[in-house]
């Protein structure tokens, strides 16, 4: 079993620490808010450390779960950052969705000091990681990879490598280019639908066995339809992804007209007071 530091405790960062630990695992975990960190420890076991330095201390393998760019460079290269406490041969494995940039500085810094990274964000929301059934998109050496995979597969169900550092976080992009324009499709299907004066239950029943059948569709139909939008991944969220997707797209001349527009139409949702509501909530601009 691994002696393992956890940073960041959010929706998706507890429940993997917590299927770590139960695993068996040694499980040192921090958090931002430290209250939290002591919360998990007290329901799960291990120990809270006050930094991440403090937790990698000792640690065979880090793994971050944060915010953005800013927050990720804090937690392994700021001044308390995990990076200055991790020894050679440790694994670094980063579940953040941030720029392929940030995911390549980490490799290189790494090298530097024996450190393995492993850029590994994940889809499949808030339930995906309490029930342990993650896609999991990582960049990174094979070496690397081979060591953290074991680890992954404890709150995983599908693993990929894509190929080396950052390639996990523009796989990552990919993912949610391709989430923004199925949502954009539905919402204006079940709008559709209802200035149609449809049943809505039967339509879905018809087109949900066919071709434009989506996972969007079948666990977000229903619920899109009766303005439940408390599913997780937040529409702030959704548009940090969208901007880093927009960025990448103008370095490597990518057009993506699509997923700028959606990405403008989620600043209308968040206008309306749906910042913190899930990416199903798409369908409120054209519901007014």
């Amino acid at each position: 079993m691994a002696q393992i530091a956890y940073i960041g405790l959010g929706v998706m960062g507890a429940p993997m620490a917590r299927h770590l630990a139960r695993a068996g695992h040694s499980v040192t975990v921090h958090n931002r808010n430290m209250d939290k960190a002591r919360a998990w420890v007290a329901e799960h076991g291990g120990s809270a450390a006050p930094t991440p330095a403090a937790a990698a201390g000792g640690a065979e393998v880090v793994i971050s779960c944060v915010g953005t760019d800013d927050d990720l460079f804090q937690v392994t290269m700021g001044p308390d950052g995990a990076f200055r406490n991790m020894r050679k041969g440790t694994l670094f494995i980063d579940h953040t969705t941030v720029s392929a940039d940030i995911a390549r500085r980490l490799a290189s810094a790494g090298a530097t000091q024996g450190i393995e990274c492993v850029d590994a964000p994940v889809s499949g929301g808030q339930a995906g990681a309490e029930n342990g059934t993650l896609a999991i998109m990582c960049g990174g050496s094979d070496e690397a990879f081979a060591t953290a995979r074991p680890l992954m597969d404890c709150y995983a169900s599908r693993i990929v490598q894509i190929g080396g550092p950052g390639s996990g976080q523009l796989t990552k992009m990919v993912n949610q280019i391709a989430i923004a324009g199925v949502l954009q499709g539905l919402s204006e299907a079940i709008a559709f639908t209802r200035g149609a004066g449809l049943d809505s239950d039967k339509v879905f029943e018809a087109v949900s066995g066919g071709a434009a059948q989506s996972w969007q569709m079948v666990n977000r139909w229903k619920t899109m339809n009766e303005g439940q939008f408390d599913f997780g991944f937040a529409v702030d969220w959704m548009r940090k992804d969208l901007g880093l997707a927009l960025e990448e797209a103008r370095r490597n001349g990518s057009t993506l007209p699509l997923a700028a527009l959606v990405d403008q139409f989620y600043a209308e949702v968040q206008a309306m007071g749906g910042a913190r509501q899930d990416t199903s909530s798409l369908i409120r601009r054209l519901m007014r």
